[in-house]
């Protein structure tokens, strides 16, 4: 007979403690992420391209947390590795990684440039590697982490207008079952995230557009589309001791969208 659990607590979920680089945590979805780590007990390293760092700072800081900041092009290898060279210095340890940073195009497949095909593999997937790759040696030498690949609905399906895109968070999905199988037994799960639509700044001429808006939220059994706060508990939830025996998976936070025809 299997033995009954004899303890169980909320501490499972906490990131006290625990030092988290989350890729493009700055702005939009993540900077749900970081703030919600923040608020789980963790320290913040963010990558990030664009200069606005000030309001994802002043909440961590508002939370107790410590945030540092590296800018650069997740597209240089370079950068890749001193990423986690600084995280290092900074912090001493990397425990969490998230891959979050991403970029799209859309064009129609007349037109589309080949330049822009590469920018988005480049940095929603090819970056992934690389990054996780670097941690990942580090998490092993360390006795183990998280890292946590952000997906996609578009990991499963297809849109138009979008070829890279739509390529990278396919690959994205096998990379994170590569890196489940090659590090699980370094005490390092790997899973993705994969969000569905979900209505933030970046993506308001979508969600703005009433014909498009409609013809997704018809498509979603929660009958809406989602917000950050949906996707930061699965990823805190990712990221702590109560998903230590998950690993290699694809976890769709998405209303069920992609359960539907």
């Amino acid at each position: 007979m299997t033995e009954p659990i004899k303890e169980f607590s909320l501490d499972l979920f906490s990131l006290k403690g625990k030092t988290a680089i989350i890729t493009g945590g700055n702005t939009n979805l993540g900077m749900g992420y970081a703030v919600a780590f923040a608020k789980a007990g963790a320290d913040l390293f963010i990558p990030h391209f664009t200069g606005d760092i000030d309001e994802v700072k002043e909440k961590v800081e508002a939370e107790g947390r410590k945030v540092k900041f590296l800018r650069g092009d997740l597209s240089d290898k370079s950068y890749v590795r001193e990423i986690v060279k600084s995280c290092i210095s900074g912090y001493g340890k990397i425990d969490i990684l998230i891959n979050n940073a991403g970029v799209n195009h859309f064009e129609d497949f007349r037109t589309f440039p080949d330049e822009k095909f590469e920018q988005v593999v480049d940095i929603n997937l090819n970056a992934c590697y690389y990054l996780g790759n670097e941690v990942a040696k580090v998490m092993a030498d360390n006795g183990g982490g998280k890292i946590i690949n952000i997906g996609s609905v578009l990991s499963f399906t297809a849109d138009v207008m979008c070829p890279g895109y739509a390529a990278a968070k396919h690959g994205v999905i096998g990379l994170t079952r590569y890196f489940a199988n090659n590090v699980g037994k370094y005490n390092i799960q790997t899973n993705a995230l994969c969000p569905g639509f979900i209505k933030t700044e970046i993506n308001s001429d979508l969600s703005d557009n009433p014909e498009f808006y409609n013809k997704i939220t018809n498509r979603i059994p929660a009958g809406r589309w989602g917000t950050p706060e949906d996707l930061v508990g699965t990823a805190v939830f990712l990221a702590s001791r109560a998903s230590d025996y998950l690993n290699g998976w694809a976890i769709s936070v998405d209303g069920g969208f992609s359960t539907t025809l």
